[in-house]
């Protein structure tokens, strides 16, 4: 594909893929505008960039600056085909592509280090991102989230290096050639869109075979899905490195080891890690609590390495590493209570999330609790898991449940977030309002507890609220 991007029109510009190649054609020299339904700290952050971007959608926001653009971005799973200015690209005949294709576009020339995989892609491209700017490869990168450290999600580097995640969720992923593909892990997800558990997996094979004749394919080992990849991938004549903890490399021998995670020590602020890379121990203190988060500083380490970088200054930029907006967010205290804020959405990333959180207050020894905000994301996503919610749910020692944030799907009569809470073991409020939230949550914190507000949809905007609602 050959797209002229010298003046490039971004539906929804304001939302977390797009803002960031749209950051990067501005960069580049690219005359950008685009719409989004509300304005946003993005949106505003792209104009005072130069992108000229309206609110609400239109036919005649293709024509901000006076000229049409030479082609329209959009994303397919967010963008109704019927939106008045995707309608007018068609009518005009200007080329109308997914944001992976974008991306694909921008990546074209470098060695691109992609991250995929049901969960912790946005923090493990960070992570590499960040030990990548330590070691001074300057990487242009796209990440779905604000990095804490420099508030920007994506960056033009003047590196030979482009480290973005692979968005799985509609098969985009498949767009890209990598020169080093990690897949983080493997849980049927999305099946709103693949319609069933093996055609997810089937995609991050197909992902595999993209990869460049002399790239390397990078998978987690505790996970037996993505070891399974790995060891299916070696089949088929793909270069293949493991990274994980020791006992589970043992189980999968036939796997080359890139990156042992050694040993692990849980902190009140993190976690400190000795790991095996090359042939070499190294030491990283993270400042994000969590096993997860080591095996995640484990891959990002392996493939920043494998990129060209130097171990020992890698492991430095990974130490200095300070986490992503709303991946264990630090949002404030007050009366005594700290409030997080975390995105996670699926019921293995709240299970990994709290027992981060449980692991955290357990280091501290002052026996504080753990208690969770929590808002389904998606309808289909709450119908299928419910069970699995209410387990990971539990493990908080209290709950408070949101109903659904249904984001691009319609209301199902009859079902609402009570099939989550019904089946809960722990203390759980179901909380239909949700302005009503912050106060719920104010009767069941003490001093000393630890509270997350937690999930993909708006509930986000809880935390300050809550914190308030604890100042009082």
């Amino acid at each position: 594909m050959t797209v002229d991007l010298s003046r490039v029109h971004l539906i929804g510009i304001g939302g977390s893929g797009m803002s960031g190649v749209a950051r990067i054609l501005l960069d580049r020299g690219a005359v950008v505008t685009g719409s989004d339904v509300k304005d946003s700290r993005p949106v505003r952050a792209l104009r005072s960039s130069g992108a000229h971007v309206a609110v609400g959608h239109d036919a005649g926001n293709l024509l901000l600056t006076g000229e049409l653009p030479t082609v329209v971005v959009v994303s397919f799973a967010a963008i109704p085909q019927d939106n008045p200015e995707l309608v007018r690209a068609h009518e005009e005949g200007i080329p109308v592509i997914r944001r992976s294709d974008l991306l694909g576009e921008l990546m074209e020339g470098r060695r691109q280090v992609l991250f995929a995989g049901t969960h912790g892609k946005t923090s493990t491209t960070s992570m590499a991102v960040a030990a990548m700017q330590t070691a001074g490869l300057d990487p242009s990168f796209s990440i779905g989230g604000q990095l804490n450290r420099s508030g920007t999600n994506a960056h033009h580097g003047t590196g030979d290096a482009f480290v973005a995640e692979a968005d799985e969720s509609d098969a985009s992923l498949l767009r890209y050639s990598p020169d080093v593909a990690v897949v983080t892990n493997i849980e049927p997800d999305h099946l709103d869109y693949f319609g069933t558990a093996q055609a997810y997996h089937q995609v991050f094979d197909d992902f595999a075979d993209r990869i460049t004749p002399d790239g390397h394919l990078v998978v987690c080992l505790d996970d037996i899905h993505a070891a399974a990849l790995g060891e299916r991938s070696l089949q088929r004549g793909i270069r293949v490195l493991g990274y994980g903890t020791t006992d589970a490399a043992a189980l999968h021998p036939g796997i080359p080891l890139g990156a042992e995670v050694l040993s692990t020590e849980v902190t009140d602020v993190g976690s400190t890690a000795t790991m095996r890379i090359d042939g070499r121990d190294l030491t990283v203190v993270l400042q994000i609590p969590g096993q997860h988060m080591v095996l995640n500083g484990a891959a990002a380490l392996l493939a920043a390495h494998l990129a060209g970088g130097d171990l020992d200054r890698l492991a430095e930029g990974l130490s200095d590493f300070n986490g992503v907006r709303r991946r264990f967010e630090y949002r404030g205290t007050a009366g005594g209570v700290r409030v997080f804020d975390d995105y996670a959405h699926h019921p293995t990333e709240v299970t990994a999330v709290l027992q981060a959180a449980r692991q955290k207050v357990e280091a501290e020894g002052e026996g504080a609790r753990v208690i969770v905000a929590f808002q389904p994301h998606l309808y289909s996503r709450t119908i299928e898991f419910a069970e699995e919610f209410a387990a990971a749910l539990s493990l908080a020692d209290a709950a408070v449940v949101l109903d659904i944030f249904g984001a691009r799907e319609k209301p199902v009569e009859g079902v609402s977030s009570r099939i989550i809470t019904d089946a809960m073991t722990t203390e759980v409020v179901y909380e239909p309002d949700f302005s009503h939230a912050p106060q719920t949550v104010r009767e069941l914190a003490r001093p000393g507890d630890l509270v997350l507000t937690m999930g993909a949809g708006d509930v986000t905007l809880l935390a300050g609220e809550i914190l308030s609602a604890l100042d009082q």
